[in-house]
């Protein structure tokens, strides 16, 4: 993008009345954001949602000298910007109607066929979440996903501390501009977590971290992922907004159960009991519904035979290599094993490279 594009759409989007949505629209219609700037009233007065009070706006001068800032701004500062059209663009989050025109990025942020999850919760996250957050990062680290939360206090900096001692990519996304960073606290994370990934936001620099654009920022972080995992939760917070916005994107939803005591249980409790989110008590569960395959593991499945398999993974290999694809109540079934047990089983398996699974709850040999 050229910085006349850049400056053209800053400008717009500065525009008072312009959101994302109408952005979008009036783009469409005009072909580009310079045009929107040089459209008689008339030519655009049709669009839906478009008043006289919008019309008038559009004439403000005044976004000029703002979108000039910003631009300074970003070439000073190195800021990678996409646009909502472009290839480096989250390639989830376009298909959001209310995405961002712009997002701003820094850091060495690589989307390319890479596997995207949100993790979010509580702030004041316990020793079950931090654990349970652990070893699912651990579990997943075969199928290198790229770990997205919203760089707070409690889960979201646990989980961004782990994708980084695990060697994964993590993605902050914030609510604000990159000139500052949010909490002040959390700036000994920034270099390590730019170079195995980055920030991203749709704030300008001159942006702070109101109490409103948490909420905003949080269709981010769940419109750029395959799903969107709450660790803990109260019965309010950040993260049910986050679990909510999923849902409606049509992305998955896992929650970890717990106690039915546990205050920071009873959102992830309440999800699950209203089927807004699906179980989560593992890796197994997540790769099972999101149908993940373990692609980068070895073929060579006759000198694991012997060496790495247990006698009740050997029993449902020798089961799926007679019987071919069966669905995992079927395997369960005739290896004579409760489904709680085969699924972490299943999942080892997969690990092993002996095992994958298939659309509908199948899996077969390799």
């Amino acid at each position: 993008m050229s910085d006349q594009e850049l400056f053209y759409l800053l400008a717009l989007l500065k525009v008072d009345g312009v959101g994302d949505i109408m952005a979008k629209k009036l783009l469409a219609h005009c072909g580009n954001a310079e045009a929107v700037f040089k459209a008689k009233s008339v030519q655009i007065a049709g669009i839906d949602g478009i008043g006289s009070v919008l019309l008038k706006n559009l004439k403000d001068k005044t976004v000029f000298e703002k979108a000039n800032q910003e631009l300074e701004f970003i070439k000073s500062d190195g800021i990678n910007v996409s646009y909502f059209q472009d290839i480096n663009y989250p390639d989830r989050l376009k298909h959001c109607i209310d995405s961002p025109v712009l997002i701003f990025t820094s850091g060495n942020i690589d989307l390319k066929n890479k596997k995207l999850i949100s993790i979010v919760g509580t702030r004041q996250v316990t020793s079950y979440g931090i654990d349970f957050c652990k070893k699912l990062i651990e579990d997943l680290v075969p199928l290198d996903p790229v770990i997205v939360s919203g760089f707070a206090y409690g889960v979201d900096i646990v989980a961004h501390q782990l994708a980084m001692e695990n060697g994964l990519q993590t993605i902050g996304v914030l609510a604000h501009g990159l000139n500052q960073i949010y909490p002040k606290t959390h700036k000994k994370y920034i270099a390590k977590m730019e170079e195995n990934g980055g920030f991203i936001t749709e704030f300008w620099s001159s942006s702070n971290p109101d109490k409103e654009k948490f909420v905003r920022r949080n269709r981010i972080v769940a419109g750029m992922t395959e799903a969107t995992i709450v660790i803990e939760s109260a019965d309010k917070g950040g993260s049910l907004i986050t679990a909510n916005l999923a849902n409606d994107y049509n992305r998955e939803v896992f929650a970890v159960p717990g106690r039915v005591t546990d205050r920071y249980s009873q959102g992830c409790n309440d999800l699950i009991k209203t089927q807004k989110a699906n179980v989560l008590t593992g890796a197994a569960d997540l790769i099972y519904v999101l149908n993940w395959d373990l692609e980068k593991k070895p073929k060579t499945i006759q000198k694991q035979l012997f060496i790495d398999l247990e006698p009740d993974e050997q029993k449902i290999y020798d089961f799926l290599q007679k019987n071919g694809k069966e669905l995992l109540d079927s395997i369960a079934l005739e290896c004579n094993f409760p489904i709680f047990k085969i699924s972490g089983m299943l999942l080892n398996m997969e690990l092993k490279g002996v095992i994958r699974p298939l659309p509908g709850k199948m899996f077969e040999a390799i």
